[in-house]
């Protein structure tokens, strides 16, 4: 699936950071996890851009996974569990915290990053790794892209930028994927502005070998048309509903099986968590910038770590396997106002605080 083969022996770091001619190369490299970021390859890949950044030598940069599966399936969710265990039991879980706020100040750096940033979302591209990707200025999809935000399925909100994204999809495509961890293919990703260029798999080696050579205009030679994939009409319709009660009631309407999926995908997942993310994707909509979401974002996150669910969400899926999820309030009837309202409470000096200091640095930019 990669620019190239990359072996994972024991001692491999878990990023490749290479200069290749004109560019830079990113090469996630735990394929057999299929490239989850830890928050040491955070550091890695937040050092690298700082810089290529200030290196007028490098004239690009190209973020690109190792393996055959994707580009990246997400954060360390294990990790994640282990602290929300801890902070059940009265401990601390500041690693957690920690990862993501310099996750989030990397999804910040990406977004407005000063060079061309290529992101090859070849398969698999999930929660974390949209976030290292889908900002990016350049976005690659191929037809093995499968790019998705399915935080709610384990009781948790979509993070890492992935709501404003999610916000500015056209036709209410966004809270659909959001609410039914429905994924997007090549065709669907740059419909819906989660990716730009549509390269075939085979011609991604041949790719990066004419970017490190003649620079990023080369890209324009190996892009061509992508898969034409559109939304049915009731998903702008049904979507455009106020509640997630009222999301279901609309589904349950529609004719199709489809629909009827949909409505069922969506009462499988966190009562609460659903009615988090309807929220944070329309306060989302409403955000100005980047990083204003991401600040938003990181107030969800820290309450989401002390939940009931996102724990329990981790144990069913990924932990025990066994997809029994025992969530807590159980129903959507039983979410209220202010079970919704603590996820977004302020945090204080806590604050993740990125708009604040994007403003003060275009201020003095000006």
């Amino acid at each position: 699936m990669t620019l190239e083969r990359v072996s994972e022996a024991a001692d491999a770091p878990e990023v490749l950071v290479e200069r290749r001619g004109r560019i830079g190369v990113l090469t996630l490299n735990r394929p057999r996890a299929i490239n989850a970021l830890t928050h040491a390859m955070v550091r890695v890949i937040d050092d690298a851009l700082i810089e290529w950044a200030a290196d007028p030598a490098v004239e690009a940069v190209v973020l690109t996974g190792a393996g055959e599966r994707g580009l990246c399936a997400g954060g360390d969710i294990v990790s994640i569990h282990r602290d929300g265990q801890r902070i059940q039991e009265g401990l601390s879980g500041d690693s957690t915290l920690e990862f993501w706020r310099e996750e989030y100040i990397l999804n910040a750096r990406i977004g407005s990053y000063p060079k061309p940033y290529i992101a090859v979302m070849d398969g698999i591209v999930l929660g974390g790794g949209v976030g290292i990707s889908a900002h990016a200025n350049t976005r690659i999809v191929t037809e093995t892209s499968s790019i998705g935000m399915p935080e709610v399925g384990i009781g948790f909100i979509p993070d890492v930028g992935g709501t404003y994204l999610l916000a500015r999809a056209p036709g209410n495509a966004g809270i659909h994927a959001a609410l039914t961890t429905q994924r997007f293919g090549p065709g669907a990703a740059i419909a819906n502005g989660f990716a730009d260029h549509y390269v075939l798999q085979e011609k991604l080696p041949e790719l990066l070998e004419s970017l490190a050579s003649e620079g990023v205009q080369a890209l324009a030679r190996f892009a061509g048309p992508a898969p034409a994939e559109t939304s049915a009409p009731w998903v702008a319709e049904s979507f455009a509903a106020d509640t997630v009660e009222e999301i279901l009631a609309r589904l349950d309407g529609v004719d199709g099986a489809d629909a009827a999926k949909a409505a069922s995908q969506i009462r499988g997942k966190s009562p609460v968590a659903l009615k988090v993310t309807l929220r944070s994707i329309r306060e989302a909509a409403e955000l100005p910038s980047l990083e204003a979401v991401l600040d938003l974002e990181y107030r969800v996150s820290t309450a989401a770590l002390s939940s009931h669910d996102l724990v329990e969400g981790i144990r069913a899926q990924i932990i025990d396997k066994d997809r029994n999820p025992q969530w807590q309030p159980a129903t959507l009837e039983d979410v209220t106002s202010a079970d919704v309202d603590a996820y977004f409470a302020l945090l204080g000096d806590n604050e993740l605080g990125l708009s604040d200091q994007a403003l003060t640095e275009r201020a003095g930019n000006s």
